[in-house]
């Protein structure tokens, strides 16, 4: 499920809302880190993987809003991501943390979101004050359309990541 240090309150809960989605413009295969389609119907995936995502087989176009709780938390997700190979996840933007150089670079596509996301609480009220911003990292040639969609929707700006040679 997806956790964000975003507000003080009760919960770490918090779910990506619904104008993201509307930006990007697509639908996913599956949503390999979701609390359910009950909790967030809004998430266009055919199937919701809601327990032991990391454990499960992924296939066709993914959506990812994993854990962002706890240090290097979501290095596993992004292995399994980034050896996916076909989807798009969306990750604090941490630019100077090594787990996020060390992904980024694998990304075709970035979208760095502005304004910060107000993360919807599982009250189902958006929070007040996002502590942080994030990008949406995009991989295979699936990614690349929605993820231009999503700037020409006013969603954040978009980089192109250059590996070294």
């Amino acid at each position: 499920m997806a956790l964000h240090e975003q507000c003080v309150g009760a919960t770490d809960e918090w779910y990506t809302p619904p104008h993201v989605f509307n930006a990007l413009g697509c639908s996913f295969d599956m949503d390999v880190a979701s609390p359910g389609k009950s909790v967030t119907p809004w998430i266009p995936a055919e199937k919701f993987f809601i327990e032991r995502g990391l454990e499960r087989e992924w296939w066709g176009f993914a959506w990812m809003n994993a854990p962002f709780g706890g240090r290097n938390g979501l290095v596993p997700w992004l292995k399994k991501f980034f050896t996916h190979g076909n989807g798009i996840a969306l990750t604090p933007d941490r630019t100077s943390a090594p787990w996020w150089q060390q992904f980024a670079r694998r990304a075709d596509l970035i979208l760095f979101v502005a304004p910060k996301i107000k993360f919807i609480g599982a009250n189902g009220k958006p929070g007040s004050s996002p502590a942080q911003g994030t990008c949406l990292m995009g991989i295979g040639p699936r990614a690349i359309e929605p993820l231009h969609r999503a700037c020409a929707n006013d969603l954040g700006i978009l980089m192109r990541p250059e590996a070294l040679l």
